[in-house]
């Protein structure tokens, strides 16, 4: 009898998002496997580890499930899960960069990331500039000599901008860089960076593939053998692991991916078409509408839109902010991806670190994270508040 203990290459996404790493536990035959709560392993002789398992901060069984998960939905041959997002992408960052390389990123991309290269990379001796991701040329120009990676974010966040992965790869890889993509937003269900020529794709697993808002972590997914040794020594030496109990959440989380992101991309592409006609609203950014300048290349790298859409309110700050507190059933919280709908003021909210840069959110934007909840629902509450202004 075959068990499926792997990525089931070959399995539809919708099959692998349920059953890649998930094999049944052959001591009791459940069909969820279990959670392996344990610090250390015991070994058969010094040096005689059960599966390779010695300490929990060097592997661990359900962590390893949700990476063989991760790697196949992303059609990767390595998958590492983290304690968080920014945990991830400074792991891959300090595998890559040494004093004196460079960081090209886009202009809109989440301030945490911005945060984590301007204020730790850099003055380590790290160099950092933000491009508009969208114009080639512009890009192609920003590139340096010393450029080692270069970072692209679609959609970006909070301004939904979209990048051409194939086309920016290709300018990447002439010059030397590591492409990276942050596919946090749309989730390897509707978007594989990496069969579009990407070297790595890092995601927040907090986000749309946790899908709850009850789980914090992050990954870091790619297929070079060179690197990917890099990388798990960063996680094994500095030790940002995501937790037995992270993990398995994720999983859970996972496996309902294929139906929330359809959900979340129906709800989402209803308001952004609704609310562009209120008169309180002065421009939608959602990649899905015909209008958006990105929305020839999201439709051709992209299976649908997404459940991220942003707002410019009519009458500045003052009414951005009233929106954003005035919602019932879009909650005012940091974070995005989890069913429940959430609203958030990024200018002083997820992007404050970058206020007062050329990467500040124009202080008239909202953010919405559009869940699975009655669509009808949620656009009466929407439009009740834009009423109200």
């Amino acid at each position: 009898m075959t068990h499926h203990t792997d990525r089931l290459d070959g399995y539809d996404f919708n099959t692998r998002a349920i059953h890649a790493g998930q094999a049944f536990d052959p001591t009791t035959g459940a069909v969820v496997p279990p959670i392996y709560m344990s610090s250390t392993f015991v070994q058969d002789g010094i040096g005689g580890f059960r599966g390779g398992y010695e300490y929990a901060r060097g592997g661990n069984p359900t962590r390893d499930s949700l990476q063989t998960m991760l790697a196949s939905l992303e059609g990767a041959k390595h998958a590492f899960s983290f304690a968080s997002g920014l945990a991830a992408e400074d792991a891959l960052l300090r595998a890559v960069l040494k004093p004196g390389d460079h960081v090209l990123m886009g202009n809109d991309v989440y301030g945490g990331t911005h945060r984590l290269v301007n204020r730790v990379h850099v003055p380590w001796g790290v160099g950092l500039s933000t491009v508009e991701m969208s114009d080639a040329d512009a890009v192609r120009d920003a590139i340096r000599p010393e450029t080692r990676v270069l970072w692209l974010e679609t959609p970006s966040n909070p301004l939904m901008k979209i990048t051409d992965i194939a086309a920016l790869a290709a300018i990447g890889h002439d010059a030397g860089a590591l492409v990276v993509v942050d596919n946090t937003f749309a989730s390897p269900y509707l978007q594989r960076p990496m069969s579009f020529g990407a070297d790595v794709v890092v995601h927040s697993t907090t986000k749309y593939l946790g899908g709850h808002s009850d789980v914090l972590g992050g990954a870091v997914v790619l297929d070079d053998d060179e690197l990917a040794a890099k990388v798990g020594f960063q996680q094994f030496g500095a030790g940002a692991v995501s937790s037995p109990m992270e993990a398995w959440l994720t999983v859970r989380g996972v496996k309902t991916l294929p139906v929330r992101m359809d959900r979340h991309s129906a709800n989402a592409g209803t308001i952004a078409e609704a609310v562009q006609r209120h008169p309180k609203i002065e421009r939608v950014y959602y990649p899905g509408l015909p209008d958006h300048p990105g929305h020839a290349i999201a439709a051709k790298q992209m299976h649908g839109f997404g459940g991220m859409l942003s707002l410019a309110v009519r009458g500045g700050s003052d009414s951005a902010r009233k929106l954003a507190e005035s919602t019932t059933l879009f909650q005012l919280a940091e974070s995005l991806g989890g069913v429940e709908s959430l609203i958030g003021y990024p200018s002083e909210m997820t992007h404050a670190s970058v206020k007062g840069t050329e990467l500040a959110v124009p202080e008239n934007v909202v953010r919405l994270s559009v869940g699975i909840e009655s669509v009808d629902d949620l656009l009466a509450d929407l439009t009740e508040a834009l009423d109200r202004l």
